[in-house]
């Protein structure tokens, strides 16, 4: 039976989209300009199975431009962020035809398997390209499918305890969900290499250390931290908050040249904007600016 979208959820919060899909194993709620987002199988610590990918890839395709969110927590309910993914994956008849099904079934690649693997790198993706910035809470374990879902948000938040690692090795396969290519990024080529290869598991003060996580905190205070967070940054003015994510990003494929292009590109939208003209008000008249994203 589908749950019911309980009240407070974005889906009846106004100014956002009014079509979004029905969410079995994912919560979706504001407090707001924030959003929270949570992983909602917490009796198989948060486990992904392939009707959490279709709903996570539909979710993101429905609040991937949403004006009214400034920012999204990613968090998993009860004891774990995500322990990976679910093994009826592997034993349930799940194939990549199921991958594939919906209302865009359409052929991303020529080898099926293929195919149904770049679905799944759907669902994570829409996380680092969302016009707003996403930060992962993490707690308990992140492993495999979920610290590649953490790997996919902007910026990442520890509880000490925390157990990472992508242990795809163990299992003869290797983390095909981004983590190949968000792991080099965020801790270098070398690292990278050695905590797949190992199939590691780390603790949450080895990562902070290798810098796999910006900030470490104490379990209890963690949503409340990853909260703060993100209402520190929602208060920032949209427009430059979006073109600083924007020029960031360009920073990891992009020569200088060409990135310095795009730093000018999004600088230039500020310097036209309403919210500068605001910031610029609210600063003289010694109060909080309110900004628009206009």
């Amino acid at each position: 039976m589908t749950r019911q979208v309980p009240p407070g959820t974005l889906a009846r919060m106004p100014g956002s989209p009014p079509d979004l899909p029905d969410l079995e194993t994912l919560e979706l709620r504001r407090d707001g300009p924030v959003a929270w987002l949570r992983l909602d199988r917490p009796d198989k610590l948060n486990s992904f199975t392939v009707r959490m990918w279709h709903e996570l890839r539909e979710l993101g395709r429905r609040i991937h431009d949403d004006e009214t969110i400034r920012a999204l927590v990613v968090i998993g309910k009860g004891r774990a962020f995500s322990s990976g993914i679910d093994t009826t994956v592997f034993t349930g008849g799940a194939t990549d035809e199921s991958l594939r099904a919906g209302p865009d079934a359409g052929t991303r690649h020529a080898d099926p398997v293929v195919d149904g693997i770049l679905r799944a790198q759907e669902s994570y993706s829409w996380l680092e390209t969302a016009r707003y910035p996403t930060i992962a809470a993490v707690h308990g374990y992140a492993l495999g499918a979920g610290l590649q879902l953490a790997l996919a948000c902007d910026l990442r938040v520890f509880a000490r305890g925390t157990q990472v690692g992508l242990l795809e090795h163990r299992y003869g396969i290797l983390p095909d969900l981004g983590g190949t290519q968000r792991l080099p990024r965020v801790v270098g080529a070398g690292k990278a290499k050695e905590l797949i290869w190992t199939a590691a598991r780390i603790d949450a003060e080895e990562a902070y250390r290798i810098g796999l996580c910006e900030r470490i905190v104490d379990a209890e205070h963690l949503e409340e931290e990853a909260g703060a967070l993100a209402a520190v940054i929602a208060g920032q003015p949209p427009l430059a908050v979006q073109g600083a994510k924007r020029a960031v990003a360009a920073a990891a494929r992009l020569p200088v040249a060409e990135g310095l292009v795009v730093e000018a590109e999004e600088q230039a939208v500020c310097l036209r904007s309403a919210d500068m003209r605001e910031a610029i008000t609210a600063f003289v008249e010694q109060r909080t600016p309110r900004y628009q994203g206009r």
